[in-house]
């Protein structure tokens, strides 16, 4: 394996940034390769259809490019859809993200959870088989908000969020009929973790829990025998639209992310 073979991160914008935060936490030297496929996004207004060819042949041509030792689809809504499909078409390790609802329904006491996704995910038959598997004695409470996944973005655009903003997004899954007793919500977008201060003021007292640490865990074992660069390297954001602008490149390179390229 070559050292310099990067991880491609994939997802339709910046929300993917969620899982590469920790991932170069537990892997500081590893070459990284950040998709954001902005002339798709958002994918959760997209059909399934669209989603299901769209990923498998865009990222085809990123690993064709970029040659990667594995690929991480860091997008729920694209990972429920087209995981299986990307996987039969690429010949490499590919690590998708799922909503963590095992984790919440260990984790509630209440045994009443929430799921809040783009309307993409949150309807997949997908979640129902997790909900039955990890979370059979809860009440799940579903929400599908795009408005969370434009508000993240315009967040790490620099610009500011509205508490009420988002309070508003969230306001449904509290007014369920059992959103009084909902103790942790799954954020099954990537994007919605970006929001966490926001989001722990507009859903107070209510835990929440998102795959990124254990995605980061999964691509730390499976590249365990791999050999990396001995020092940190340049990293590259790549966009398949116009290319970002303004305090964005800032928090880019925040993320480690410091040249910037266009597909």
């Amino acid at each position: 394996m070559n050292p310099d073979a990067p991880i491609l991160f994939f997802d339709s914008g910046v929300g993917g940034l969620s899982v590469l935060q920790p991932t170069r936490t537990l892997l500081p030297n590893a070459p990284v390769v950040y998709v954001a496929d902005s002339a798709g996004f958002p994918y959760g207004k997209r059909s399934e259809k669209e989603i299901a060819s769209r990923v498998p042949a865009l990222l085809g041509r990123l690993v064709e490019r970029f040659r990667p030792r594995l690929a991480v689809i860091a997008c729920n809504t694209a990972s429920t859809i087209a995981l299986e499909h990307v996987r039969s078409a690429l010949d490499l390790p590919v690590v998708g993200t799922v909503p963590a609802i095992k984790p919440a329904g260990e984790r509630s006491t209440t045994r009443v959870i929430g799921v809040l996704g783009t309307e993409a995910t949150v309807r997949q038959p997908y979640v129902d088989d997790l909900a039955s598997r990890y979370a059979a004695d809860c009440s799940v409470i579903r929400h599908g908000s795009p408005e969370l996944v434009e508000l993240a973005e315009a967040k790490l655009a620099g610009n500011a969020v509205d508490a009420a903003d988002v309070k508003a997004a969230v306001a449904p899954m509290l007014a369920h009929p059992d959103g009084e007793r909902m103790d942790v919500v799954v954020l099954a977008c990537t994007h919605f973790p970006l929001l966490g201060d926001e989001m722990r003021n507009a859903l107070p007292g209510v835990a929440t829990v998102d795959g990124g640490l254990g995605i980061a865990r999964r691509i730390a074992y499976l590249t365990r025998d791999q050999v990396w660069p001995t020092v940190p390297r340049s990293n590259v954001a790549v966009f398949t639209g116009l290319p970002p602008r303004g305090p964005l490149l800032g928090t880019l390179a925040s993320f480690g992310l410091d040249e910037i390229s266009t597909l």
